[in-house]
C-alpha cells in the first residue's frame, strides 16, 4: 500500500508529497513539529500534544491556520487513509513560502503536514536488556537562546549530540545544560531511581516538557513512589540504582550503562519494569476509553 501524506488537508502519495524549496521550514528550520502515537486507532493524549504544539507556535510567532479540532481531524483522516491503528505520527507546521532572506513577514500561509507510519525506535530485546548511553560534549540549548520547550524544526542541537552517541556505538546521548546539570537525552527525557525515589530534571533545566514524561510522573505517584523534579549532575546518574528514558516513540526504555559505568545490577531494575507495566496499562485504559 502506498503511504499517504496529508499536506494542507490534501492526501497525496508519498512520491508526490512536496513543499517549495523557498519554504522557510526547509531554508531555515523555521517551523514546529510534534511526535505522537496512536494505539488501537486512538491517539494517546492528543489534547496535551496539540496544546504543546500551539504553545510552540505562539512562541515562534506562527499562526496555525486551522483549529485544534481541524488538526485532530487531519490526524485521524491520515491514519484512516493509511489503514493504520498503531502508528507514529509526525505533525509539522512550517513558516511557509518566503524569500531567501530572514524576514518572516514575507512568508505566505504556514504549511500543515501530517505523516503517519510504523516506527520501532528500539528493538524489543533492548527493552529487556537495556541500552547504553554516553554524555555528549554538545550542550543543551539554553532557554534564553531558543527555549527547548519549543519543539522547533531546527533540531541541530540534538542531532549533533546524537551523532556523538552513534560514533561510540551508543543508542542515545545524554545532554547537559549550560550549568553542567543533567538536562535530557537527544530525543527522550531521563529519570533515575535511587533509594526508592524517582528523580527527573525540572522544566527549567532546559528540557522539553515531555508528554510521556508527565504521564510517567503521574503513574509513579499513583504507585506510591516519591517523585522529585530537581537538578542533578552526572554523578547522580552514575550512582543511581536504575535509569530509564521516556518519549512518545520510545515509551519507556531502560538504561543500564552510562559513560562506561554499569548502573545497579547492569540490567533493567524492578522499579523501571513496574513503571513500564503501569504506563502501558495507562495507555491501554486511556485509548480504550476514547474509542
Amino acid at each position: 500500500m502506498t503511504l499517504k501524506i496529508n499536506i494542507n488537508g490534501t492526501l497525496l502519495p508519498e512520491s508526490e508529497a512536496k513543499i517549495s524549496v523557498f519554504d522557510h521550514g526547509f531554508l531555515y528550520g523555521d517551523g514546529i513539529f510534534e511526535g505522537l502515537r496512536s494505539y488501537n486507532g486512538t491517539v494517546f493524549r492528543l489534547k496535551q500534544h496539540l496544546d504543546r504544539f500551539w504553545d510552540s507556535a505562539k512562541a515562534l510567532f506562527i499562526e496555525i491556520p486551522v483549529s485544534k479540532e481541524d488538526m485532530a481531524k487531519a490526524i485521524y483522516d491520515t491514519l484512516k487513509a493509511n489503514e493504520q491503528v498503531d502508528a507514529y505520527i509526525r505533525l509539522i507546521v512550517t513558516r511557509g513560502v518566503g524569500t531567501l532572506g530572514l524576514d518572516a513577514h514575507l512568508c505566505g500561509t504556514p504549511q500543515i503536514i501530517v505523516i503517519t507510519r510504523s516506527l520501532q525506535l528500539y528493538s524489543s530485546s533492548l527493552y529487556e536488556e537495556g541500552i547504553k548511553i554516553v554524555t555528549a560534549s554538545t550542550v543543551r540549548m539554553p532557554a534564553n537562546s531558543l527555549n527547548p520547550r519549543v519543539k522547533s524544526l531546527n533540531y541541530l542541537n540534538n542531532i549533533l549530540a546524537k551523532i556523538e552517541g552513534h560514533n561510540v556505538g551508543c543508542e542515545e546521548a545524554l545532554m547537559l545544560n549550560h550549568q553542567g546539570n543533567v538536562a535530557e537525552c537527544t530525543g527522550d527525557n531521563i529519570f533515575v531511581v535511587r533509594n526508592g525515589k524517582l528523580l527527573t530534571p525540572p522544566i527549567d533545566a532546559c528540557i522539553l516538557e515531555g508528554i510521556t514524561r508527565n504521564a510517567v510522573i503521574e503513574v509513579a505517584k499513583s504507585m506510591g513512589l516519591e517523585v522529585l523534579e530537581a537538578n542533578f549532575t552526572r554523578h547522580d546518574v552514575y550512582c543511581a540504582d536504575e535509569c530509564f528514558l521516556t518519549g512518545s516513540a520510545a515509551e519507556l526504555i531502560p538504561v543500564v550503562e552510562v559513560d562506561g559505568r554499569s548502573l545497579g545490577s547492569g540490567k533493567p531494575g524492578p522499579v523501571t519494569k513496574a513503571i513500564l507495566a503501569a504506563f502501558r496499562e495507562l495507555v491501554a485504559a486511556e485509548t480504550q476509553q476514547q474509542r
